[in-house]
């Protein structure tokens, strides 16, 4: 009597991933890794940064973080370089709307945007393995804005001193002073220079915006 083995008659089906699902999953992972470690730097400091606190946060195994991030200084490049293309496809939008000037102002004043910058200069001022490539990209992100702001200047308004780039970091440098200070609980002088601020960006505005 002979008798016949049917699991080898019958294929054995194997679970397979799609390259697709496998890069959308690494996707998801890696994003929850930078939004992890930026929330980290807006409201603890960079200093609070660790690979074992990052995966904590974002409910995955420590190890993923190295897989994705060779070293902290990656991943610090890697939400710095993030951020900022973020804020400026903002910018952008900002830089498209009426009252352009006005609007990029209101943008400038952004209490989370100012946190995390404030926190990638304190970095690059103490890693400087970092610290120039921070530097390179600031400046080319300052051209940027620097390029929206010309759109809609009038030329024949623009004194010495009032580039499109002389702008951008006035305009920076004032928003991070209300925001620092705000932050503190002092507030004098700030509406007397959010009114000068808006009323100089008035007299900047293209008529036709």
């Amino acid at each position: 009597m002979t008798t016949t083995n049917d699991n080898k008659s019958k294929p054995r089906k194997v679970k397979t991933t799609s390259k697709r699902e496998s890069g959308a999953k690494q996707s998801i992972a890696r994003t929850l890794i930078l939004d992890a470690a930026e929330k980290l730097i807006r409201e603890e400091g960079y200093a609070a940064v660790s690979t074992r606190r990052v995966a904590k946060d974002a409910g995955l195994k420590a190890p993923l973080v190295h897989y994705y991030f060779a070293t902290t200084d990656d991943l610090f490049l890697a939400v710095f370089r993030r951020a900022v293309e973020e804020q400026l496809e903002k910018l952008d939008d900002a830089g498209s709307s009426e009252q352009s000037l006005q609007t990029i102002w209101s943008y400038y004043k952004n209490a989370d945007q100012t946190a995390l910058a404030l926190e990638f200069m304190a970095l690059a001022n103490h890693r400087k393995a970092i610290r120039s490539e921070i530097a390179q990209y600031t400046e080319r992100a300052r051209q940027r804005r620097a390029e929206v702001l010309a759109r809609h200047m009038a030329i024949d308004s623009i004194q010495p001193g009032c580039s499109a780039a002389g702008l951008a970091v006035l305009m920076i440098g004032v928003a991070r002073t209300l925001v620092m200070e705000q932050g503190l609980g002092i507030t004098l002088g700030h509406d007397d220079a959010n009114a000068f601020v808006e009323w100089w960006l008035e007299r900047l505005q293209k008529p036709s915006d």
